[in-house]
């Protein structure tokens, strides 16, 4: 048990967090929509917070209600030890539940779209349309951010303050600037705003994958055209559990898709949630 400050919409109050998961999130209201128009949930990938998704944000806010979330472990919502796609999911229908949201159009990218994906497991009806941006429901058996692991560890071993420090030594381990760019805006005071030694221990986890049951209801997969995150050799895989399942590919653009070709990606989302 332990206790954290929750900011919800136009509320700050301490809750004391036990079994149930309280994440931190914002709700942006409808700048103009009809009573049919459904709330979407915006879910951010690993080592990120509630505004990565902001792109998308601004723009689908115009007609629908957006719920912007940051995951367990991330951003302000709570620390636990355990980080499963399944504990995400129950994270994310806890705040469905509280909002009082029967029914969702859900986005996540890369490990958002896993937590996603597991939350069709165990709150099928509620879910609408579900959008996964470069990810894809598979084991995924290659350890991508080791090297990013060793940077922030380096980082915290140092006792750095200041961003521009934090960047400078990132630089000695990393080579790609945007990256460093990505991680260093959840650097704060000194610390990090991601639990490092949790993601570390459960990264295994994180990478991993069990099927959920099929879910036969319309599935956009977003893929970057130079990203390895979403392959041909997972085309079973994505049927088996996504019968209605349907691929998108962003042509030049790596994982982090939403951010290279913001337009391409909106433009492929407004063409699925409209046909609803």
């Amino acid at each position: 048990m332990g206790i954290s400050v929750y900011h919800g919409n136009l509320t700050e109050r301490l809750q004391i967090i036990n079994f149930i998961m309280k994440l931190h999130y914002q709700l942006l209201a409808a700048e103009a929509a009809t009573p049919a128009t459904l709330p979407v949930l915006l879910i951010h990938g690993l080592f990120g917070n509630l505004d990565n998704l902001g792109v998308l944000a601004r723009d689908l806010n115009q007609q629908h209600t957006v719920i912007k979330v940051d995951l367990r472990n991330h951003g302000l919502s709570p620390r636990a030890e355990e980080m499963t796609y399944p504990a995400m999911a129950q994270d994310l229908l806890t705040l469905l539940e509280e909002l009082q949201i029967e029914k969702a159009i859900v986005i996540g990218h890369s490990m958002g779209g896993k937590a996603a994906m597991a939350l069709t497991a165990i709150a099928p009806e509620r879910i609408e349309r579900l959008v996964a941006i470069d990810i894809a429901p598979v084991d995924y058996h290659t350890r991508r951010h080791d090297k990013i692991f060793t940077a922030l560890q380096a980082v915290t071993d140092a006792g750095i303050t200041q961003r521009q420090q934090a960047a400078q030594l990132m630089r000695t381990t990393l080579d790609e600037e945007g990256v460093i760019q990505f991680l260093i805006k959840s650097f704060h005071a000194g610390s990090w705003r991601f639990n490092l030694p949790v993601l570390i221990e459960q990264y295994a986890n994180i990478i991993g994958w069990q099927d959920v049951p099929p879910w036969p209801h319309p599935t956009l997969f977003i893929r970057g055209g130079l990203s390895p995150y979403v392959q041909e050799s997972y085309r079973d895989d994505i049927a088996r559990q996504f019968p209605q399942a349907r691929a998108y590919v962003v042509a030049g653009s790596g994982h982090w898709v939403h951010a290279e070709k913001p337009e391409a990606v909106l433009r492929a989302i407004h063409r699925f949630i409209d046909e609803a």
